[in-house]
């Protein structure tokens, strides 16, 4: 299966059981565009199983097609299907990410809950026994939120990243068989299945690269709040930061407007900052170093307000991104209203969706009903025109 630009999936090859979804179980020597049920719809992820296909859709419905017989497909049932068909059971979440193991499937929701369902011949779905199911059945209950599922056609193994950076695995693991969620020490799931599937096949393309030396970033990282190399210290909440106003200057031209307003001879040795959190100043400065950020959601808020001020848009970028990632129920409408305050609007469009989706749960939180009157009122005119209030 090839997934296009525009949404549209493509699919052939071997087509004994209708994973082509072409209607048929005739062989398609070429790619053939996916449509019936899809048609006219934007697809942002394919998967497939040894036999079987899905496919999630930009407003997180789930479609699969091809071979059932283990109940992969989710239905709930056993039978095959020649053309996509809507996974009903999951009518009231959002998918995000689906990937298949050979002969089952895992689906990750936008508040990071995780669905298994399809052959538990070696326990690959996670539930504790190895009982195969015919819909999906909510796992990793009682673990902190998923971001990241991972499956591989060729294997029965399953492997999960939680937003804390915990690697776990189960399923066909060199062999045995793992029933539960297992905690591993790893810190991607790639190598959950560099060691531990058979065959040792990625269920993602990789880049490996060997390094023996330190590269200009790397050293830049490291030399990021070095007392010994630093020339001038930023002092936040009573505490210091040591940078170096070389790579200030090079990397942001908010302080390359401050550093040439000031003659040599009058440029502090000490910044004093007061607008902004010692956490989020410290994120901010060590982005300049190292291109990346690492906070948690609540921090991001605050970083993307500095973003916003200092007009860094590639960090506002990898702030929304971060937001994203820790969106829930409770926190939705208050990082919506921040969307809108910081004129992120892509961001903006994300949480609109994400409330859209869960609109009774959303409407319940304090953050909703504390939220001033114009923005309560352009949400909900702006709800009532994608008809959310529709029975």
């Amino acid at each position: 299966m090839a997934l296009a630009a525009d949404g549209e999936v493509f699919a052939w090859g071997y087509n004994n059981c209708g994973q082509v979804g072409s209607g048929s179980t005739a062989n398609q020597p070429t790619p053939r565009k996916v449509t019936n049920c899809l048609h006219i719809k934007r697809v942002v992820g394919i998967a497939c199983g040894q036999t079987s296909s899905m496919a999630v859709l930009d407003n997180g419905e789930v479609y699969g097609w091809g071979y059932n017989g283990n109940g992969q497909l989710g239905l709930g049932n056993n039978g095959n299907q020649l053309t996509p068909v809507r996974v009903a059971a999951l009518h009231s979440v959002c998918v995000n990410q689906i990937v298949c193991g050979y002969a089952h499937t895992l689906a990750l929701t936008d508040e990071g809950l995780l669905y298994a369902w399809g052959a538990n011949t070696y326990g690959q779905l996670g539930t504790g026994n190895k009982n195969n199911l015919l819909s999906p059945a909510h796992i990793m209950v009682e673990k902190e939120r998923v971001v990241e599922i991972a499956a591989c056609h060729s294997t029965h193994t399953s492997a999960a990243k939680t937003q804390g950076g915990h690697v776990y695995m189960w399923g066909q693991c060199r062999g045995q068989s793992v029933i539960l969620p297992h905690l591993t020490h790893f810190s991607c799931t790639d190598d959950v299945f560099a060691c531990f599937a058979t065959p040792a096949v990625s269920w993602r393309l990789l880049s490996v690269e060997q390094e023996d030396f330190l590269t200009v970033a790397e050293s830049l990282k490291k030399e990021f709040d070095s007392p010994e190399t630093a020339d001038l210290k930023f002092r936040i909440d009573g505490k210091y930061i040591h940078v170096h106003k070389a790579v200030l200057k090079i990397r942001c031209e908010h302080f390359r407007s401050m550093f040439q307003s000031y003659w040599n001879e009058d440029m502090k040795e000490v910044i004093e900052i007061d607008q902004f959190s010692y956490p989020v100043y410290r994120a901010f400065l060590q982005y300049l170093y190292t291109d990346t950020v690492d906070l948690p959601p609540e921090d991001a808020i605050g970083l993307l307000d500095l973003a916003t001020s200092y007009c860094e848009n590639r960090l506002k970028k990898l702030c929304q991104h971060i937001i994203k990632r820790g969106i829930t129920v409770e926190n939705a409408f208050s990082l919506f209203s921040a969307a809108v305050r910081y004129d992120a609007e892509d961001l903006e469009e994300f949480c609109f969706k994400f409330c859209i989706n869960h609109l009774t749960e959303v409407t319940q939180t304090a953050a909703f009903w504390h939220m001033d009157g114009p923005l309560l009122k352009e949400f909900i005119a702006k709800a009532s025109k994608c008809g959310a209030f529709k029975n």
